[in-house]
């Protein structure tokens, strides 16, 4: 079994290195195997619903091709493919990911696999979140500069790169179990040395624009906030091309009002947070199950198990509701919280929940849910 070992253990690490220096871990990973090979990321790349691309590097030139792919590169060096998503699709890839469950599981976003032939890679950048880049089969050399001012460049459109830099607080030829994690803003680059695969853990990190236009979608899918602009007090003025503090104040006050309203923004962020950014591999039951045959396999213990990669969460501020995969369900709290915090939610506690049977159900037959093959 594979086991995490982190400086300091896991709040040590999180208080010294987590979003504040990157941080190198030789052997992170005791007993680390690669839960997948070449052969399996080149079938996944291959399926149209899976986000993939291979990068290409000709000297100064770089080429980027997207999935889903026929045919892949017969040179020996210098190309990369790279699939976002991977613990979606490719269930021996959970174990890998459970030993990220310490971290709320509305950060973690998706497991992204490379593969890479000597010298391929994607060239210096930077990214804007957190992520734990896990040295697999093979041999990686990785470098990661301080935070810096670096010029951005785009080689190609669909590749944003940062210029070279020079200095690096990390220089080090990565192997197999080796972690390497970089908090946001730190510029990378790594290159394959030999054939090497690549496990890349990386956390959400919404933006206040991101959050803000999601907000304005709900807003007007529901039809909120048409409350418009009054002003009963008006009086004549000499300046009638100025706009005034006080109608400045009531101007505020129209969109204050928005995020005054907290019921609605912490369903919104329930909302939005549960929401998968990539695609699930969704199984719908067939046939479908009814509530007493879910009853019955709960009290005689059945393993319930949640699809990798769909999202379970809960709000301590938005009673009795589970939020999945950008819907809100009527769940009491027990309930919601055993189906979003465990992996292996307790049979017992949903058996007895006769209110939460009902939806419980329901998400099963669409596929979020299911129950193990003993």
């Amino acid at each position: 079994m594979m086991k995490l070992a982190l400086p300091g253990g896991i709040q040590g690490f999180l208080t010294e290195y987590w979003q504040k220096k990157p941080c190198l871990i030789k052997g992170g990973i005791e007993n680390f195997v690669d839960p997948l090979d070449a052969n399996d990321l080149a079938g996944l790349a291959m399926e149209a619903e899976i986000e993939s691309r291979i990068v290409v590097r000709n000297g100064e030139h770089w080429d980027v091709q997207h999935g889903p792919f026929e045919h892949f590169p017969t040179s020996e060096k210098d190309w990369t493919l790279l699939v976002q998503a991977v613990d979606h699709w490719f269930e021996q890839s959970s174990e890998l990911m459970n030993l990220f469950s310490f971290m709320p599981r509305w950060r973690i976003d998706d497991l992204m696999v490379s593969f890479s032939v000597p010298g391929g890679g994607v060239g210096p950048h930077l990214d804007q979140y957190d992520v734990f880049i896990i040295q697999g089969e093979g041999k990686r050399r990785w470098r990661v500069g301080d935070k810096q001012p670096l010029k951005t460049q785009t080689p190609h459109p669909s590749l944003l790169q940062v210029e070279p830099f020079s200095a690096a607080l990390i220089d080090v030829e990565m192997e197999a179990g080796d972690i390497l994690y970089i908090p946001p803003g730190f510029p990378h680059e790594g290159y394959a040395i030999e054939a090497a695969l690549n496990y890349s853990v990386g956390f959400r990190a919404p933006s206040g624009r991101d959050l803000l236009s999601h907000f304005a979608d709900l807003a007007i899918d529901e039809e909120r906030y048409n409350h418009r602009y009054g002003d009963p007090d008006l009086r004549v003025r000499e300046h009638t091309g100025e706009i005034t503090l006080p109608e400045l104040n009531r101007l505020k006050s129209n969109l204050t009002q928005i995020f005054d309203d907290e019921a609605t923004l912490h369903r919104f962020f329930g909302l939005y947070l549960s929401e998968a950014k990539h695609e699930l591999d969704l199984a719908p039951s067939e046939p479908e199950y009814d509530v007493d045959e879910v009853q019955q396999l709960l009290e005689e213990g059945a393993v319930l198990r949640r699809l990798a990669g769909a999202r379970a969460l809960y709000l301590a501020t938005v009673a009795d509701t589970l939020f999945v995969d950008g819907e809100a369900y009527p769940m009491p709290q027990a309930a919601a919280q055993t189906l979003a915090d465990s992996d292996a939610p307790d049979p017992a506690l949903l058996a007895a929940q006769t209110e939460a049977l009902v939806v419980l159900t329901l998400l099963i037959n669409k596929g979020y849910f299911f129950f193990e093959e003993a």
